[in-house]
């Protein structure tokens, strides 16, 4: 059977900010508006290794603050093969994916409790 991937885990993520979902769900717009999937894009293009690398953490950072449990894990997988300077565009390509597919879930979110 295969694993469910979870995209969001709203409970520790309301709790990160004392179960005040009304929050939680504004900071997850927030997280829509960040910059850091658009640079680490950019870095990827320019084989700026040190841009990426940042950009990647920021992104990594931004999903583990807000419990964002697919895009956390991708992410760690990215950063490690951009650190090794070995990137490999599937993983790229599967960051952008859950990406999207997050952005989906926290418009639910948002919508149920913005």
């Amino acid at each position: 059977m295969a694993e469910e991937i979870i995209y969001i885990n709203l409970d520790a993520g309301s709790k990160r900010v004392n179960n005040n979902t009304k929050l939680y769900a504004k900071l997850l717009g927030k997280f829509k508006e960040d910059p850091s999937l658009n640079e680490l894009d950019a870095a990827l293009l320019e084989a700026n290794m040190e841009k990426a690398q940042n950009s990647i953490h920021a992104l990594k950072g931004l999903a583990a603050n807000l419990s964002l449990m697919e895009l956390y894990k991708q992410c760690i997988e990215l950063e490690t093969q951009i650190k090794a300077g070995n990137v490999n565009p599937n993983q790229v390509a599967v960051v952008k994916d859950v990406y999207i597919q997050t952005v989906i879930e926290a418009d639910k979110v948002i919508i149920e409790y913005a």
